[in-house]
């Protein structure tokens, strides 16, 4: 195994505090100029650290993942993922502490990878690149809501032991303010008058991790079938 790390990374900083309540109690929507990192509240990264403690980051989340993916994500122990990836035990009990924060670090990883294809990468999903016309919002939001299903689907194991942990945490967390701002910023381009922020969060809700596993498994929903179901919620309110 390999040796552990001299000086273990700090924890990751605690979720950032959700934007303030408006009147009505529901947050005030984030509606940024041209769509960029910068604009919205990401999910947290590790810090900085050294290469040796990179790779070491790297392979303990990669054997998570594997352990998860295989066994499901009650398999997941400190010892079993130490074992699969080759680092002592020790070094992944510095570096994540417990079960429930390395759980959360492996979401953090995928939640980055999904961040970057509905921000920067290709169109629908992404933005288009100049001098291309812009994708329609109406288009893109289909797009967004199409790739969350496949990726609440994918990862229902993971989600669904974050979100029984602390059912509200998600709501407050950095990941979810990302979600609610891009697609706030989307249904405020389609119609202006909308109270973007609420039908935001209500379409956000229709693909929490246990609304996706009761239409999946008590009710035998497909893949496609949630999509087309998207679609004509969509119809019906956000689209002419």
């Amino acid at each position: 195994m390999s040796e552990p790390e001299s000086a273990p990374a700090q924890p990751p900083p605690p979720p950032s505090s959700p934007a303030p309540a408006g009147p009505s109690g529901i947050s005030a929507p984030v509606v940024p100029p041209p769509m960029g990192r910068a604009a919205l509240p990401l999910a947290e990264g590790p810090p900085p650290e050294r290469a040796d403690a990179a790779r070491n980051r790297r392979r303990i989340l990669d054997a998570a993942a594997r352990i998860v993916a295989d066994k499901g994500a009650a398999a997941l122990t400190m010892n079993a993922v130490a074992h699969a990836s080759g680092i002592g035990v020790g070094t992944v009990y510095r570096r994540f502490g417990d079960v429930q924060n390395l759980l959360y670090a492996l979401l953090d990883d995928r939640e980055q990878r999904f961040q970057e294809a509905f921000i920067s990468g290709p169109p629908p999903l992404g933005p288009d690149a100049l001098p291309a016309p812009p994708t329609p919002p109406a288009v893109r939001l289909r797009a967004f809501l199409h790739a969350l299903a496949d990726r609440t689907a994918e990862q229902q194991e993971l989600l669904l032991a974050a979100e029984s942990a602390s059912p509200q945490g998600r709501y407050h967390g950095a990941p979810y303010l990302t979600l609610h701002t891009h697609v706030a910023m989307l249904i405020g381009q389609i119609k202006p008058h909308a109270n973007a922020a609420l039908v935001a969060h209500l379409l956000l809700a229709t693909l929490s991790p246990s609304a996706v596993q009761h239409l999946r498994t008590t009710r035998g929903a497909t893949a496609d079938q949630i999509k087309e179901g998207l679609n004509q919620l969509l119809s019906l309110h956000l689209t002419d």
